[in-house]
């Protein structure tokens, strides 16, 4: 390929404008349904990193997932909503019959699905600018980082097994990159 048909490297951040703004159609999603509910059959997938600035979450279910969670607002979840201030999502959830809130920054999320209309998107999670309080990383430990993107591009296996009926594997749901 001749230099003049390189496409120049952008001095501007478009693609973190995009992706800012794609985490904005999630906070949308969130408003939407906490003022007016779920409408028919959409239900939201959200994973996040549980060790990400901000989040807010009982340590019990922290320590049963220190990298990543997945939750599911389908049926039984309470008090959902968006603070735009705070750029945070916050919402009641039950985990083993227990109740718990969970507030979970925009910067957080890895990956929104509403597999009702097979929509996902993935996102690169956000720089960390404050240390990681409540992650002791044992030595040796470390997790690679996934690609951003749509929901398309293969996941890596989960290190846990999901609890049923809280956290699944949104593998199901995905569509495959053609090769």
């Amino acid at each position: 390929m001749d230099d003049d048909q390189k496409r120049p490297e952008s001095l501007l951040p478009y693609e973190k404008w995009i992706e800012q703004a794609l985490r904005h159609v999630v906070a949308q999603a969130i408003e939407h349904v906490g003022e007016h509910g779920l409408p028919g059959g959409h239900h939201f997938y959200i994973t996040f990193r549980t060790s990400h600035p901000g989040v807010d979450m009982p340590a019990r279910i922290r320590a049963q997932y220190p990298r990543e969670m997945t939750i599911v607002l389908q049926h039984q979840f309470w008090d959902l909503g968006f603070d735009r201030e705070t750029e945070t999502i916050h919402v009641g959830l039950s985990f083993g019959g227990v109740p718990a809130k969970l507030t979970i920054p925009l910067g957080a999320i890895v990956e929104f699905a509403d597999p009702h209309i097979r929509y996902g998107l993935r996102f690169q999670p956000e720089e960390q600018t404050e240390a990681e309080p409540s992650k002791v990383e044992q030595p040796g430990e470390s997790e690679p980082e996934k690609p951003a993107g749509l929901l398309g591009s293969p996941a890596k296996e989960p290190e846990e097994q999901p609890e049923q009926g809280q956290v699944v594997s949104l593998d199901a749901f995905r569509r495959r990159s053609p090769q």
